[in-house]
């Protein structure tokens, strides 16, 4: 045991003694403003068993019959019940973020949906309307008029080429009809060309996925070759997804320059909204992330998810 838990060990001990000997509501605050201290000071929940388990031997020590026993025994557990209600507070404050941010993702998705149909259809029809426009237009002009007028329709087909291209990144019909792998292929296909890096996508996934799980595991894979494109400087990215037992796992791995991990990761680092995005869509739907990278040693992101979990993402909707 530290120190410090010796410590915290001590204060509790004294609390248990008062409680012994007549303390009321009073001690019982004190013991929850402990376990907020507790709380503050980074120890788990397992610490703090350990230090009332320890006072609680102490405690008994002094015993002299079965009373005193049951006696210790009944105030130790009113304490740490009051002990543990931060922790208490604090997993029900999580449960609610959590459930505000998946709520917010579905707006998000509902609202990026909307603006992506709007660009595919809306711009479409007016952008095809031009052209006619042009095109009737054209009919009356003579031969350098309608080369330079054709120069116009070239750009208006690059704007319509661009329309579709932020079309699909804000909501990919694809994913939709089709499903994940597909959709992660024509994502990989359209960065590859952008960023200059060959993507290689690989998948042993047959079925679709909850759309949740889905939608989660598009977003995390496309920030990630987003990064790869501003920052990695890599020549490839390989994307992987595959089933080992019973959990579901993606690895995104580049050949570029690498960074800092524990210097990004650690309290007080600079994670980037990426990462924190990246960490929080998997939290949703009970996975992890790890990061193993270094300068000049490219990085790998790889995500594992329980299957048991992927039930939980069902509740997202598209």
């Amino acid at each position: 045991m530290s120190t410090d838990q010796g410590a915290f060990t001590d204060q509790f001990l004294a609390l248990l003694q008062e409680r012994l000997h007549g303390g009321g509501e009073d001690t019982l605050q004190r013991s929850y403003e402990l376990g907020r201290r507790l709380l503050g000071e980074g120890l788990g929940v397992l610490s703090v068993a350990t230090i009332h388990h320890t006072a609680v031997l102490r405690a008994l020590e002094g015993a002299r019959s079965q009373e005193q026993t049951l006696d210790i025994l009944s105030a130790a557990q009113s304490l740490f019940m009051e002990n543990l209600s931060p922790y208490e507070l604090t997993q029900q404050t999580l449960h609610g973020v959590n459930l505000a941010w998946r709520r917010l993702n579905e707006k998000l998705e509902a609202e990026a949906k909307r603006i992506a149909h709007a660009l595919h259809d809306e711009a479409g029809q007016l952008l095809a309307t031009a052209h006619i426009s042009l095109a009737d237009l054209a009919e009356d002009l003579p031969p350098r008029s309608q080369r330079r007028l054709q120069e116009t329709r070239d750009i208006l087909d690059q704007i319509e080429e661009q329309f579709r291209r932020i079309s699909h990144e804000l909501r990919p019909t694809i994913l939709d009809d089709l499903g994940l792998v597909p959709a992660v292929e024509f994502l990989a296909e359209g960065i590859s060309k952008r960023g200059g890096f060959g993507v290689d996508v690989k998948s042993h996934i047959e079925d679709r996925l909850p759309p949740g799980l889905e939608t989660a595991l598009y977003r995390i894979i496309q920030e990630a070759l987003t990064n790869v494109s501003r920052h990695a400087q890599a020549r490839r990215a390989d994307i992987r997804l595959w089933r080992a037992g019973h959990d579901l796992h993606c690895s995104i791995r580049d050949d570029g320059v690498g960074f800092d991990a524990q210097g990004v990761l650690r309290p007080g680092g600079h994670a980037g909204l990426g990462l924190m995005g990246m960490r929080e869509r998997l939290a949703a739907v009970g996975g992890a992330l790890s990061i193993t990278t270094g300068h000049g040693q490219g990085t790998e992101l790889l995500i594992t998810i329980p299957r048991e979990n992927a039930d939980v993402s069902a509740n997202y909707h598209r």
